[in-house]
């Protein structure tokens, strides 16, 4: 994967998890048997292992691994894996922009952001989805025509807890079950993935920023979403723990409509370029127009 930081130095970097899944999406044996992982009482009996006691056995491999300096992180005892992964982070750690008319990025992870063209189609790593796929709404992806979407991938060094990158009314969670399939974008060379995965989404009402689709997708195994506010209409602030992926990868999407947020320059070039953005919760990724 090639990835950019804002000061635009470039960094390449192929992860273990990358090569193990290059290896299982580049045949067509291995496709077949992730189809089966992704099944409902494979991904219970995950969260159920990775939920016990016995699993904290993984927790000190797993950060040495990925490179997590726990000193970032509040002071507990962990009971499970899941407990671990879930993790809070100290609040001095991760800082919000303080300018109100900054879209902040909602979480941790590696950033890509598209125009939506006329068509409403964008790319994501190869692959082109509609928004009205995505949505499974053609009237509401409608709406989205000309704008942005942003696509935020986390990958297991990042931290796992999401926060409202606006302030506004929080509409209810729309959830759309699926076959839960990784989002790393090797798989997305063989198969159409955010098709496949369980995903949630709301609309966020916004003053600033106009109607801000977010939306979590579940990824590989157990990747579970867990939101504060599924239910109802709730006025929530910028910055305000939206929720938390326990483990298996996942990814967050932003949608903006036309002529009301500039996203940033840098992640829309960096994308055209073939990078992406790696970016910490809470930092700038557009500004209010108007």
């Amino acid at each position: 994967m090639k990835y950019r930081d804002r000061s635009g130095r470039e960094f390449e970097d192929t992860t273990s998890q990358d090569k193990l899944l290059d290896t299982i999406y580049s045949h067509a044996p291995t496709r077949a048997a992730v189809g089966l992982l992704g099944a409902p009482f494979v991904s219970k009996i995950g969260r159920r292992v990775l939920d016990s006691e016995l699993s904290t056995v993984f927790i000190d491999s797993f950060a040495d691994k990925n490179g997590i300096d726990t000193f970032d992180y509040e002071d507990t005892r962990y009971t499970s894996f899941n407990d671990f992964f879930t993790r809070r982070i100290k609040s001095s750690r991760r800082l919000i922009d303080p300018d109100e008319d900054v879209l902040i990025c909602p979480s941790d992870g590696k950033v890509s952001a598209y125009e939506i063209t006329n068509s409403s189609t964008f790319v994501i790593k190869n692959s082109v989805y509609t928004v009205g796929s995505l949505l499974r709404d053609k009237k509401l992806a409608e709406r989205y025509r000309g704008g942005n979407a942003v696509v935020i991938r986390l990958t297991p060094d990042d931290y796992h807890r999401y926060v409202y990158p606006c302030t506004g009314i929080k509409s209810h969670n729309r959830v759309i079950g699926g076959v839960l399939q990784t989002v790393n974008p090797v798989a997305l060379l063989h198969k159409p993935v955010f098709k496949e995965n369980a995903r949630e989404y709301c609309m966020i009402r916004s003053e600033r920023f106009g109607d801000v689709i977010v939306m979590e997708v579940g990824a590989l195994f157990v990747g579970k979403i867990s939101n504060h506010n599924p239910e109802g209409r709730v006025n929530v602030t910028r910055g305000e723990e939206k929720g938390y992926f326990e483990f298996g990868g996942s990814t967050i999407v932003l949608l903006t409509e036309k002529g009301s947020v500039r996203i940033d320059d840098d992640l829309l070039q960096n994308t055209k370029e073939g990078f992406e953005t790696r970016l910490l919760q809470g930092v700038h990724i557009g500004r209010a127009v108007g």
